[in-house]
């Protein structure tokens, strides 16, 4: 039998109120070498559920993070479980936040990594549901019609998290009855779509916001090159662009510039039209502030050479990205994210099974030229984990296009401005019984967000339509649900 253990604290952040539970799965699902067992975390709110007439279970696949980030910014699930009587589930992805299998021993060994897999974590999930069905089950008890049922269980995810939900209904359609995957970029894998393909939705994004700001984006980089080459210029760069790390050599430059490519990456990806905490402290459609404050500097610099009024002018651009709620003190280039985000789980898996094929070229981006070279990433992996990229793996485990052509009951959205889009479903596969929406306006997963005054009109519609299909999803379970 899995142990259960409820904590003592019930958490209430954003107005979302959760109990957090843990619940005791195998190490190994996959294999019999082990019968060592861990405590996933969970959380969950029954107070909309109403068991006893088919209320259905709505469970969000956890990402690389805490689950309580991603509870508190999937405002849809808490908006629509009153409508549908629901029970609502948040379930950590093991290796994240505070599911360490390992304890604090977790990543420090590398023979402890091998059970961090998608196919591990959707294990997880599957025992931790059908546990669920069984414990709620036996509470209604034996008179009402709910005895011995299968409550309908809808998936929920955005990103990794939406890639999860999606292979879930695919690998468990037992357990799962839909989906909804947003900004799930399933395709992002080698030889399904462009390797540049994200770099230039990325470039896009900024070219609309103007093309002036694209342009002196991509001339950063090579005056980058030219003032940091000699000692005066790295630390004129380290002390006006305050670095909390002085710049010493070329590979420190190229650390700042992997740190300015991620932190343009997240800002194109949190194009939300209002402000957010989610990831990075942001104010609302931060790629057009981001590039009003390069141009607005630009024309105070006239007193510097070319290349110092231009890298000024980009320094406070991206003072949006990492200092928008002004408590940075320095620029750490070894942060580009929120820490509620697992980046060295993360680097694991993508060194394993989310082998997802980028690079740019210079013409079509904005960014320097950088091949994907599978032969330097592997030697890369090698020495930071001890294992080889599989970069096949995942589209062996769950098919690729032709996965998502045998799928039903999954609803695949992707917004515009997200460049997760460019592995995204953006059509349906003919004669399949999937959907796919596209949302002109949207950033990453903003579908799945709370409601918002500043919602484009295609989202508040996107919504619509999952209410609507998810109760017919429902009502194919249980057909006297409604």
């Amino acid at each position: 039998m899995r142990l259960i253990i409820l904590s003592l604290v019930v958490s209430a952040v954003a107005g979302y109120v959760y109990d957090t539970k843990w619940y005791t799965v195998p190490l190994d699902h996959l294999n019999f070498g082990t019968n060592k067992t861990f405590k996933l975390r969970y959380l969950i709110n029954d107070t909309y559920w109403d068991k006893s007439n088919d209320g259905p279970i709505f469970f969000y696949t956890g990402n690389e993070g805490d689950i309580e980030m991603f509870a508190e910014n999937t405002g849809f699930m808490w908006e629509i479980a009153p409508k549908f009587k629901a029970l609502l589930v948040f379930a950590e992805h093991r290796y994240y936040g505070k599911s360490l299998p390992f304890g604090n021993n977790t990543y420090s060994d590398l023979k402890n990594m091998g059970y961090l897999s998608s196919s591990q974590a959707l294990a997880d999930y599957a025992d931790l549901l059908m546990h669920l069905q069984q414990n709620r089950t036996e509470e209604v008890g034996t008179s009402s019609k709910r005895s011995g049922a299968r409550y309908p269980v809808i998936a929920f995810g955005g990103s990794y998290g939406g890639m999860l939900a999606a292979w879930f209904r695919m690998k468990y359609p037992y357990v799962v009855d839909g989906a909804i995957a947003a900004s799930a970029p399933v395709l992002q894998f080698t030889g399904m779509v462009p390797c540049e393909a994200f770099s230039r939705i990325v470039s896009s994004d900024f070219k609309a916001a103007s093309h002036n700001c694209s342009d002196r984006i991509k001339a950063s980089w090579s005056a980058i090159d030219r003032v940091s080459a000699t000692a005066d210029g790295l630390k004129w760069l380290s002390s006006n662009w305050s670095l909390c790390s002085p710049l010493k050599n070329a590979e420190n430059v190229s650390a700042l510039k992997d740190w300015m490519v991620g932190m343009i990456t997240n800002v194109a990806m949190l194009d939300y039209p209002y402000p957010t905490n989610f990831i990075l402290p942001l104010p609302g459609y931060p790629v057009q502030e981001m590039c009003r404050k390069i141009l607005t500097k630009e024309a105070q610099n006239s007193s510097l050479d070319q290349d110092k009024a231009l890298l000024m002018s980009i320094f406070s651009g991206f003072q949006v990205a990492f200092n928008y709620s002004g408590n940075s003190s320095c620029l750490n280039v070894k942060v580009q994210s929120s820490d509620q985000l697992g980046d060295d789980g993360w680097d694991y898996q993508s060194c394993t099974e989310m082998v997802m094929p980028m690079c740019s070229d210079g013409n079509g981006d904005m960014f320097e030229p950088k091949k994907w070279d599978i032969k330097k990433e592997t030697a890369r992996c090698k020495a930071t984990w001890g294992v080889e990229p599989q970069p096949h793996l995942a589209e062996l485990l769950y098919g690729g296009y032709r996965g998502v052509s045998a799928a039903s009951n999954i609803i695949f959205s992707n917004g515009l401005l997200d460049p997760w889009s460019s592995g995204g479903v953006l059509q349906a596969p003919k004669g399949s019984r999937v959907i796919s929406i596209t949302i002109p306006e949207g950033a990453h997963h903003l579908d799945l967000r709370g409601s918002n005054p500043m919602d484009p009109m295609t989202v508040i519609e996107t919504r619509r339509l999952y209410g609507k299909v998810i109760q017919k999803w429902i009502r194919n379970v249980r057909p006297d649900s409604f």
